[in-house]
């Protein structure tokens, strides 16, 4: 016999969707797709993230990352200090260190949760 404890948390439709599609793995049953898929473009979006992030704990520089994340012949020779590209890597960067800080949680969380919600 196999049993889950499930918290009432704010989480609990989430941990009780998790469970279900478990069950049904487990009953080796088709789970179907996931009820929490994200968009391509935020797919792209973590991954570029997690690939800076893992540059920057590297100890690459900024303009390194941009250059392995969008090509070297993207980055200019001058003028790197205002270009789009080095704003964009350090925010990709910073959503990185987000996400392995915690952030990730957030990507199991529906939109539009109540924002008064204290759990």
């Amino acid at each position: 016999m196999v049993a889950v404890d499930l918290p009432l948390d704010r989480d609990f439709d989430i941990r009780l969707q998790a469970a279900r599609r478990f069950w049904l793995a487990l009953q080796q049953r088709a789970i179907g797709p996931p009820s929490l898929s994200l968009s391509i473009l935020a797919r792209h979006r973590l991954i570029l993230s997690m690939r800076a992030v893992d540059g920057r704990l590297e100890g690459n520089s900024y303009r390194k990352i941009a250059q392995g994340l969008f090509g070297m012949h993207r980055i200019p020779d001058r003028g790197w200090k205002t270009h789009d590209l080095r704003s964009r890597t350090i925010r990709l960067v910073q959503t990185g260190l987000h996400i392995i800080r915690g952030g990730y949680r957030a990507l199991l969380r529906r939109k539009g949760k109540d924002k008064n919600d204290a759990s």
